[in-house]
């Protein structure tokens, strides 16, 4: 089974997961507009009802506003575009245990080893960072998620818009392919893509794929076991 680690909420996402052939995906709101995030999470929960079998719901929590994340699978956090630093204190207070997906890469807000230092403090909780744990996929940005992931056996990093298939066989060798899962970030990157990045990366083995593609998050995100 392929599982979207991360989707979020809009017109045409069942179409897009049909074409991908992504049997189930994490969907999660975008960014409020004019209300807070208690509206977007409830839109975000009536989708993943009217599509039980295909969408699992993760609430958008903002810490220096938060709301009920009541019935949600996990939590989704996006520091850059909600104006908060991923390890401040504030955050600290929403976490509940459930799994968490941080948008990871951002300068100053959510940098791969701001999402450790968050990571470290909640050891029995899983961290997900997007975009392989950087956006920049390179120098620096690619030393600073390896050590993030060394220091946190509890963080694990999306695909989603790695472009560089060497980086994520890279995760892989260093820290096996269970610290990796597949993500489109749909509609910011077309699912069938994204699955080709992990199709295509010409050293991974047909388990790492498996597990890549879909082993990995039911085990983090759909089935609430916790790290490990």
């Amino acid at each position: 089974m392929i599982v979207d680690s991360l989707t979020f909420a809009g017109e045409g996402l069942i179409a897009a997961l049909d074409r991908a052939g992504i049997e189930r995906a994490v969907v999660c709101a975008g960014r409020a507009r004019g209300h807070g995030y208690d509206v977007a999470n409830a839109r975000v929960a009536a989708l993943a009802e009217e599509h039980p079998d295909r969408l699992v719901a993760f609430a958008r929590v903002d810490p220096l506003a938060p709301v009920a994340t009541t019935g949600a699978s996990g939590l989704f956090l996006h520091p850059w575009e909600d104006a908060f630093r991923v390890a401040e204190s504030a955050v600290d207070a929403v976490l509940d245990g459930r799994p968490v997906i941080v948008a990871t890469g951002y300068p100053f807000v959510s940098e791969a080893l701001q999402v450790a230092e968050l990571a470290g403090r909640h050891p029995e909780t899983t961290f997900v960072a997007t975009n392989g744990g950087q956006i920049n996929i390179s120098g620096l940005g690619q030393d600073d998620a390896f050590l993030a992931l060394e220091a946190c056996p509890n963080l694990y990093v999306q695909t989603s818009g790695v472009y560089r298939e060497d980086f994520l066989e890279g995760v892989v060798e260093r820290f096996g392919a269970e610290r990796l899962v597949y993500a489109s970030a749909w509609p910011q990157f077309d699912p069938r893509l994204e699955l080709l990045r992990v199709r295509w990366a010409p050293n991974f083995g047909e388990d790492a794929r498996t597990a890549i593609l879909g082993g990995n998050a039911t085990r983090l995100l759909l089935g609430g076991t916790g790290p490990g």
